[in-house]
């Protein structure tokens, strides 16, 4: 499979139309709409002087082959650094500049500065704007911290290049915290950039429709909570997606679970590539301890024995790499949640580290059907409810919800009734100015095998009422349908939605 045209961008050449008409999205470019438009009014903007823009996400997202076919395109420049010294990236980079300007001379770049310069120049008296991509920057700033100066110095509002010539220039890198740095607090391009552009992975419904398999959503639903979104992973698992429900065991043992393939330590890889971890051990424990069951602060740090004071390192640092995602409580925002929010790490801390020697000796078949409890309840249900909750914040109209999801969480409510605290998988918040906030929807997720029936609903009832919520909307969401006796009070209720899978990957 064409890794680039799946995810990236075809050839387009518009060096001659003068920037005035959109740039149209190649055909070969699934989704990213987005991502292209952002891409398209920075490229394009008629605003005089050279401008600066950021391109960052985590690796495997297609930034690389995004930014060498947006040069191409535009007969720009690219220059992808290497982990090297820097010497030797400006010995590369100068080769580069003669290769690209067509000099027979040979070009010697003697500091940062001069090369910047040049490269900046390349927008002098051009009648379009010129585009230069700076890729994996982070491993230029290992060498020379002192490039974030220069290009400060260089794109002062009074100086040449901010005046004068049409450069784009672009800086990307896969290391999320170093590049953020570049625009934080007092770093020296703060307020220098017009483009702050993050890459993500796919969303649900786009990463089924990349892996071709959106036909089936019970099959993608559990596809995805295992390896999420990233655009790579399908040619890393061989570039054949699993075929069908009733293969998908046996395609994760031979993909997911053989260690001859690329995906099998690619939880851990994800860890190793965030540049401020040196010592993988606390972070991998505290991500073993949230894919357990362990959300809050306190519970993570009772699992991996450490007090809960010195777990604002860890945590920060892997909410900043996207490995973890923090879920304020709807109704508390003070009370967090922590969940991984990266599926291939959950699967790689319940399943494949623990079982490392037995996949080892092509156990695989065997290791999935013995962990099928712990898949079912640690993987696919709490996926099938962060999928609820993004179903209400992207998908559902304001019909189905009652109002417009501002804050989609979840929640804990006290129960006296029952002499224990409930859990709210859904909770939709409608933020009306001058008004106090409104809980519009409330809703269930069920993973069971089992259709959902009266009796979810009765206990959705009983949460609304502790919630003293009366005009709240409720939702039960299920993996396997419903009863027909509900299915029946649903169309004779105004108050109530159900939503299956089908619902979930397809209606709104």
């Amino acid at each position: 499979m064409n890794l680039g045209g799946a995810y990236g961008f075809g050839r387009l050449d518009y060096r001659n139309s003068g920037y005035h008409c959109p740039m149209l999205k190649p055909a070969d470019l699934y989704d990213r709409d987005r991502e292209w438009t952002a891409l398209e009014q920075f490229v394009s903007s008629d605003k005089p002087g050279s401008t600066l823009g950021l391109v960052y996400g985590r690796r495997r997202q297609g930034k690389t082959y995004l930014l060498q076919s947006l040069t191409e395109a535009t007969n720009g420049f690219y220059f992808a650094a290497l982990r090297q010294s820097s010497i030797q990236n400006l010995d590369r980079l100068a080769e580069t500049y003669r290769t690209h300007t067509r000099s027979r001379a040979r070009v010697n770049f003697q500091n940062w500065e001069e090369a910047l310069d040049a490269l900046l120049a390349l927008g002098e008296n051009a009648d379009t704007p010129i585009v230069v991509a700076l890729d994996e920057f982070p491993y230029l700033l290992e060498v020379a911290p002192e490039l974030p100066s220069v290009l400060q110095a260089l794109l002062s509002p009074r100086g040449t290049a901010a005046n004068q010539w049409r450069t784009r220039l672009l800086l990307c890198g896969s290391a999320l915290s170093t590049m953020r740095g570049l625009l934080a607090g007092t770093a020296p391009l703060r307020g220098r950039s017009a483009l702050d552009l993050t890459i993500h992975p796919f969303g649900y419904r786009d990463a089924a429709g990349y892996w071709n398999v959106a036909h089936d959503p019970a099959l993608a639903m559990q596809l995805h909570a295992l390896i999420g979104g990233t655009p790579a992973y399908l040619d890393m698992s061989g570039g054949e997606p699993p075929r069908s429900l009733d293969s998908f065991d046996a395609w994760v043992a031979a993909t997911l679970l053989n260690p001859a393939s690329a995906m099998f330590r690619e939880g851990n890889v994800l860890l190793s590539e965030e540049d401020r971890i040196t010592d993988t051990t606390p972070y991998l424990a505290v991500l073993a301890a949230i894919s357990s069951g362990a959300t809050r602060r306190g519970e993570i740090a009772a699992a991996v024995g450490r007090p809960a004071d010195a777990l604002a390192h860890p945590l920060t640092v892997l909410t900043e790499a996207r490995l973890i995602r923090p879920l304020a409580d709807a109704l508390k925002q003070k009370r967090t949640t922590y969940h991984v929010a990266e599926p291939i790490v959950t699967l790689n801390e319940l399943i494949i580290r623990p079982n490392e020697p037995r996949l080892a000796r092509h156990q695989a078949e065997a290791v999935w059907a013995q962990t099928a409890d712990t898949v079912s309840a640690k993987i696919y249900g709490p996926h099938f409810e962060e999928l609820a909750r993004t179903w209400c914040a992207e998908h559902a109209d304001v019909a189905s919800l009652g109002g417009q999801p501002d804050l989609v969480a979840a929640t804990q409510i006290a129960c006296r009734e029952h002499g224990r605290t409930h859990e709210i998988d859904v909770v939709v918040i409608d933020k009306t100015p001058n008004q106090a906030n409104r809980i519009a929807t409330i809703g269930e997720a069920k993973w069971q095998q089992q259709p959902s029936g009266p009796a979810q609903l009765t206990r959705l009832e009983h949460l609304r009422e502790l919630l003293d919520a009366d005009g709240a909307r409720l939702l039960l969401f299920s993996r396997s349908g419903f009863t027909a006796e509900l299915t029946a009070t649903a169309r004779a209720r105004a108050d109530l939605e159900l939503v299956d899978v089908a619902r979930l990957y397809t209606g709104s």
